[in-house]
């Protein structure tokens, strides 16, 4: 597949840019789709395979990008493993400009027009009081299974690098490596040992690195003694900002818990101090059952600050109320700390 002839790099730029403008004014409401690591590396990486199933609009005021509605449609894509994955789910990623919060109307709209079918699906920061009550109007409920204990939402960390200490060491035979010391398809592979079974392709790694702020100095990897990349991350850093993301973050699966992951996003960090970056940014899911990802962040100094809220439309069926109902309590202090009266 070529991908979509009307979803261009240029429009991921414009959409970064509106990703920096609410970074400066109102962080907390960078939905977790559409910080500027995520934008790129989701358009690099999947706009070849799956860039037919999605649709995307762009909202315009007089000074430029006012907001962005990008639809991800039911797709089936083949993983490194041979076989087929099915996503059945339709969902909407979106951003609006702070100033312009009536523009989720239109967008939501829109959603509907093009996705007509039950069970659209769309995240929301748990800070954004005026997002959560514009998608009630408009039938959204917060998924009680998705957004509970063992859901897969996503809670978003920072921490500065002005104290940041001095980096683990590797272990013995180990070491540490930027992509600019490697060809593309190495660079690929180690991240399909990362994420197996994966549908990451070399190509899709180089429309990666076509994407702005794609650096290969920034995207940095650990090497066993044999010379398999055993660990991989990107970081994304934003000069005006001072922030920088890491986006993905990934242990090869026959090398976990050996520190290896907390000695990459160490030396990541000083690669992005010493570039420039003041602030380090990573998302990672916050449910309670889901801890590891989050217990290395906390380890190496990261902080939440804000989470995401998974929304679905429609009426509650027997199912979703049966979900509601084994939630619980602690589903209604979920709903009562987000929503404001």
């Amino acid at each position: 597949m070529a991908g979509p002839t009307d979803f261009t790099a240029r429009d991921v730029q414009l959409m970064q840019e509106l990703a920096r403008q609410v970074t400066e004014l109102r962080p907390e409401l960078v939905n977790s789709d559409a910080t500027i690591g995520e934008l790129a590396w989701v358009w690099g990486k999947d706009r070849a395979e799956q860039g037919d199933t999605w649709r995307r609009r762009l909202w315009f005021d007089g000074s430029g990008l006012a907001g962005w509605g990008w639809i991800f449609l039911p797709y089936r894509v083949m993983r490194s493993d041979g076989k087929y994955l099915d996503v059945p789910d339709t969902l909407l990623t979106w951003q609006v400009h702070p100033d312009q919060p009536q523009l989720l109307d239109e967008i939501l709209d829109w959603y509907a027009d093009a996705a007509p079918q039950a069970g659209r699906r769309v995240t929301v920061r748990a800070a954004d009081a005026d997002a959560l009550r514009r998608l009630a109007a408009h039938g959204y409920r917060i998924d009680a299974r998705a957004a509970g204990d063992d859901g897969f939402w996503t809670q978003f960390n920072a921490r500065d690098l002005g104290d940041l200490s001095s980096g683990d060491v590797p272990p013995p035979g180990f070491s540490l490596l930027t992509a600019e010391q490697l060809f593309p398809a190495a660079a690929a592979k180690a991240h399909r040992d990362a994420w197996h079974p994966s549908s990451f392709t070399d190509a899709a790694m180089e429309d990666v690195r076509r994407t702005w702020s794609y650096r290969p100095d920034l995207h940095v990897l650990v090497r066993a003694p044999d010379g398999t990349l055993v660990a991989t991350t990107i970081i994304w850093f934003d000069e005006r900002t001072g922030t920088a993301e890491f986006e993905p973050v990934g242990t090869h699966q026959g090398y976990r818990r050996q520190g290896l992951a907390r000695v990459l996003l160490r030396y990541g960090m000083r690669q992005a101090q010493q570039a420039g970056a003041r602030q380090m940014l990573v998302a990672c899911l916050g449910a309670p059952a889901h801890t590891a990802a989050r217990a290395l962040y906390y380890d190496v100094g990261f902080r939440p600050f804000t989470r995401e809220l998974p929304h679905i439309h429609g009426l509650l069926t027997p199912l979703a109320l049966l979900a509601i109902c084994q939630e619980g309590l602690s589903l209604h202090n979920l709903l009562l700390t987000v929503i404001p009266s």
